[in-house]
């Protein structure tokens, strides 16, 4: 069984800054490419970015320059770091991952349940 859990959300004021948290658990042989979406409310779900196993990295255009995705492998965990935070940033952040339970089996997708983000102006 393999978990994905975020943490991290809450409320800031326009301009401030989150760092969000995505821990990875169970039975885990390798993790692929880790990501973060969010989705406002009467809005679907939409890309933040992912980070590759070897760190490389994508940003949707709407945070880069203020959103930064890292990721440490020995701790199966991946971060969100959210400056210069925006009204507009407000949504449920969601985690997601290719996990394989062994190295060379094909990997599964999975979602973390979801963390709040509010941002008032």
């Amino acid at each position: 069984q393999v978990q994905l859990v975020e943490s991290g959300g809450g409320s800031v004021q326009d301009g401030g800054s989150l760092r969000l948290s995505c821990a990875a658990s169970g039975n885990i042989g390798s993790i692929d490419t880790m990501g973060w979406y969010r989705q406002a409310p009467e809005k679907q779900r939409e890309l933040v970015a992912t980070i590759s196993s070897i760190g490389i990295t994508n940003y949707a255009g709407s945070v880069k320059g203020r959103f930064t995705i890292s990721r440490d492998n020995a701790k199966n965990t991946m971060y969100l770091q959210m400056n210069s935070l925006k009204p507009e940033d407000t949504a449920v952040y969601y985690c997601n991952a290719g996990i394989r339970t062994r190295v060379f089996n094909p990997p599964n997708i999975y979602w973390g349940q979801g963390t709040q983000v509010t941002v008032s102006s």
